[in-house]
C-alpha cells in the first residue's frame, strides 16, 4: 500500500495559549512569517504525501480559508514587491488537495482520528500533529517513517527520548529493538507517572496508520481523562499484529507550550530567516 493522505487533527481548543486562541487557531499561530500547520503540510509534501484532510472544530474556519485563494487580496498586492510572499502557499494550492470534515465534541486524539475516516477511507496514512514542530535531519520526519512503511508495511509512531520527569505528558512505550533507532513495541502506557513509565521513549505528533486502526477506535473504551486514546487502540493492534517506533533523525519542538513556541521562532528565524 501506498501512503498519498496525511489526517491533521486539529480541532482543540488551544487553552494554553488563551487569550491569542480564543480567536485564532492555535494551528494558525505563526512561526517567524509561517503559521505552523503550514510547517506540517510541507514536512508531508516532502513525503509524497499530497491529499491532506484536516478535522476541525468550531471557530477554525481560518485553516481553511488559509488553504485557499484570497482573490482580493492577490489583487490588491499583484504586480508589487509583496507579491513575491504568497510564491510559497500559492506552491502548496497548486500540489495538495485539501478536505475538511468537523469533529463534534473534543473526545481525544482517537475520536479526533476516528472523525477522519471520510476523508481517509479504507487506505494506509499518516497524522501530524501540527503543534509538534519537527525539522528532519537529511530529510522530513514523515519521509523518514514512509520510508520505513514501505518496508514493514505496519503501522509505526516516532519517538523520542524525554526526561522521566516528564512521562506524564505522552504516551510511552516499551519494545525490543530490531534495527538502529526501530523498536517493535510490546506496550505503551498513555500519561504514566514516572514510577509507572515502562521507559522514556515517549510518542510524539507524528504516526502512520494501517486503515484497520479505524475498527479499532470504533470500539476503543475512553481511558486517560475519560477520552478516546490513541494508545490505547495503537495497544490492541501491537497485541494482536505489529506496531514499530522508530527514534527519528532529528529535532521536535514542543510549540504546544509556550515555552516551546518561542524556542521553536528563534530556532528558525536564526536557521532560515536571518540571512534573508
Amino acid at each position: 500500500m501506498v501512503i498519498k493522505k496525511c489526517l491533521f487533527p486539529a480541532a482543540g481548543y488551544g487553552t494554553r495559549f488563551l487569550p491569542a486562541t480564543k480567536a485564532m487557531p492555535k494551528e494558525m499561530l505563526p512561526v517567524v512569517d509561517k503559521p505552523l500547520i503550514q510547517y506540517g503540510v510541507e514536512e508531508a509534501l516532502e513525503a509524497g504525501l499530497n491529499h491532506i484532510a484536516v478535522v476541525t472544530g468550531r471557530g477554525k474556519r481560518a485553516i481553511a480559508d488559509y488553504f485557499d485563494v484570497s482573490y482580493e487580496l492577490e489583487d490588491q498586492i499583484k504586480g508589487s514587491t509583496k507579491e513575491e510572499l504568497l510564491a510559497p502557499i500559492r506552491e502548496i494550492l497548486d500540489r495538495t488537495v485539501f478536505s475538511f470534515t468537523r469533529q463534534k465534541a473534543m473526545n481525544g486524539l482517537g475520536h479526533a482520528i476516528l472523525t477522519g475516516e471520510t476523508l481517509i477511507g479504507n487506505e494506509a496514512f499518516a497524522v501530524v500533529l501540527a503543534d509538534d514542530l519537527c525539522v528532519g535531519e537529511g530529510s522530513g520526519v514523515l519521509s523518514q517513517m514512509v520510508a520505513l512503511y514501505e518496508k514493514h508495511q505496519c503501522s509505526i509512531v516516532a519517538l523520542e527520548e524525554i526526561p522521566i520527569a516528564e512521562t506524564h505528558k505522552y504516551g510511552v512505550i516499551s519494545g525490543h529493538q530490531i534495527e538502529d533507532d526501530l523498536y517493535e513495541i510490546t506496550h505503551m502506557v498513555e500519561k504514566p507517572t514516572p514510577e509507572e513509565a515502562p521507559s522514556n521513549l515517549a510518542i510524539i505528533g507524528r504516526y502512520i496508520f494501517t486503515p484497520d486502526i479505524f475498527d479499532i477506535l470504533r470500539h476503543t473504551q475512553p481511558g486517560v481523562h475519560d477520552e478516546i486514546q490513541i494508545t490505547d487502540a495503537l495497544q490492541e493492534q501491537a497485541s494482536n499484529g505489529r506496531v514499530l517506533g522508530y527514534k527519528f533523525k532529528g529535532r521536535r519542538f514542543d510549540c504546544g507550550s509556550i515555552g516551546g513556541f518561542v524556542t521553536a521562532t528563534n530556532y528558525f528565524y536564526e536557521h532560515y530567516c536571518s540571512k534573508k
